[in-house]
């Protein structure tokens, strides 16, 4: 492989992986809205995607290893490598959670809890996702370091979320077993996209933090 085609290949691979996260972005964006409206066809869109995300994830990974394998990569352009790789991960498991948004929205009966406003931390995780993705193309470390400062505030959004279901479900007069049961799957399925989204944020700081030390081999994120 000559040095011009081994740049090229390294050009191709940012693109790859930012066009990979394009699409991961959409699904989510996707589970988002099928969860809100209730949308049982948009959510099985999301689900049967999820193949699609997980071969897009294998033939970058394979990218990586060809890169790895059939080059002596210099410090930075190794450290280039392996953040990818490593971003890729990150973003087929931002999919599988989307995929999550899905199942719970075909298996949901209807929304209870009106005061958790799910919608408000979806956009949150989407738009801390879409800088995340921003820094790794710009190579913008500052935006990697504050990107680890608001996925606080989003671990506070969802722990204050969390505490409102459980106390609405205190506070509840229930007539019957049936009742009862149908509540304690909607507190679940609520409580799970809480998680799921609050495990979105941790995934874009990951990728932050692997962007980081792509730049300035500083790997304060990296936990």
């Amino acid at each position: 492989m000559a040095r011009k085609s081994y740049q090229e290949k390294l050009t191709e691979l940012r693109e790859d992986v930012l066009y990979m996260s394009e699409v991961v972005m959409e699904r989510l964006r996707m589970g988002l809205d099928a969860l809100e409206q209730k949308d049982d066809a948009l959510a099985r869109e999301v689900i049967e995607g999820d193949g699609e995300i997980n071969r897009m994830y294998l033939d970058l990974e394979q990218d990586c290893i060809d890169l790895l394998a059939l080059q002596q990569p210099v410090a930075s352009d190794l450290r280039f490598i392996a953040a990818s790789f490593k971003i890729i991960t990150d973003l087929e498991r931002i999919a599988d959670l989307a995929t999550n948004l899905g199942e719970y929205t075909i298996d949901a009966e209807q929304d209870l809890f009106p005061d958790v406003d799910v919608q408000e931390m979806g956009e949150l995780t989407l738009d801390m996702f879409e800088d995340a993705m921003l820094a790794y193309d710009t190579e913008d470390t500052d935006q990697c370091r504050e990107l680890a400062n608001r996925d606080d505030e989003l671990d506070q959004f969802a722990e204050r979320a969390s505490e409102t279901v459980v106390r609405d479900l205190i506070e509840r007069e229930l007539e019957s077993a049936d009742k009862v049961e149908q509540l304690l799957q909607d507190v679940s399925r609520l409580l799970l996209t809480i998680r799921d989204l609050e495990r979105v944020g941790d995934h874009t700081v990951n990728i932050a933090a692997r962007t980081l030390y792509m730049v300035e081999n500083d790997d304060e994120l990296i936990y």
